[in-house]
């Protein structure tokens, strides 16, 4: 019986695993013994996967935490400098009620 080599391909992680069932495992057999691509890419799932990329995260991850530490202090400085704002504007109103109504504590009648 001939296997396509895309059925293959798609059973070679279970075989590489050895999680497939026996039958599977026997069909990839037979094809691999016949099929030189196949057993290629077999023999890449055994070969390491690289991980020169290590530092570049290492330094992404770096850079995004650096922008949420300058974030956190802007949105702080953003924070205070609203409540400074708030408090300002609230005196300079009480100051204008102040200066233009004319508050008398005037003596009770008797």
């Amino acid at each position: 019986m001939k296997i396509s080599c895309e059925i293959i391909r798609d059973l070679l992680p279970l075989y590489h695993d050895g999680v497939c069932s026996n039958d599977s495992k026997m069909m990839v057999d037979e094809h691999l013994a016949n099929c030189d691509s196949c057993r290629a890419e077999l023999q890449a799932m055994d070969d390491e996967l690289p991980i020169n990329n290590a530092e570049q995260n290492l330094n992404e991850a770096e850079a995004v935490k650096k922008l949420s530490l300058r974030w956190k202090k802007g949105m702080r400085k953003s924070l205070l400098r609203g409540i400074l704002i708030t408090i300002v504007i609230i005196a300079l109103i009480a100051l204008a009620i102040y200066s233009f109504m004319d508050f008398r504590i005037l003596p009770k009648p008797y």
